[in-house]
């Protein structure tokens, strides 16, 4: 004969065993569920890169020259220029908010790195690098556009660890100081 006592131990240590499986698999199931936001808010982002118009944004700034930042302000700055201004905070904050979420751990490095728009980053933050220095220094403070800067290293690291050999080139996209000549 089963004594009772036995019968309700067997049945508090089934009800504990169903109470860890369901844990577990809430555990699994927030996981999955995070990562599954992680890629797709990544993938939301990604999207606005993959347009004619920004590609032609980040392609004229590619193509733009100053001698120094007081050069590129006449040129380009907001009070001259607001269209390219406008052009400029597109794709910089773009790059900026990727950032923050890399650097949040709330998005996808690979999946950012295998995006080319998204690595174009690293040469727009090449070319720029000495402009958002000054820029951090005279209006925004140290911690501007630290999103864009992470990105940015972040797919030069990635890059780097795939072909140990590669650099950005050097061309007609990188600052050009007061004493040289612009081409």
């Amino acid at each position: 004969m089963i004594d009772l006592a036995l019968l309700q131990s067997v049945s508090y240590i089934a009800g504990a065993l169903g109470v860890c499986v369901a844990a577990i698999y809430y555990v699994i199931m927030v996981r999955i569920n995070q990562r599954t936001m992680h890629i797709t808010l990544t993938n939301s982002l990604i999207q606005r890169l993959l347009t004619d118009e920004f590609t032609a944004k980040v392609t004229e700034l590619m193509y733009m020259e100053w001698k120094d930042y007081d050069d590129f302000e006449r040129k380009y700055g907001s009070d001259n220029n607001p269209e390219n201004f406008n052009k400029r905070s597109i794709v910089w904050n773009t790059y900026d908010a990727l950032g923050i979420l890399l650097l949040k751990g709330l998005a996808d490095r690979d999946v950012l790195y295998n995006c080319q728009e998204v690595f174009t980053s690293a040469y727009v933050w090449s070319k720029y690098r000495l402009v958002f220095e000054e820029n951090r220094r005279r209006y925004v403070g140290r911690d501007g556009f630290i999103g864009f800067e992470h990105l940015a290293n972040e797919m030069l690291r990635s890059k780097q660890l795939r072909d140990p050999a590669y650099k950005i080139p050097e061309s007609n996209w990188r600052y050009v100081p007061a004493n040289e000549t612009s081409q």
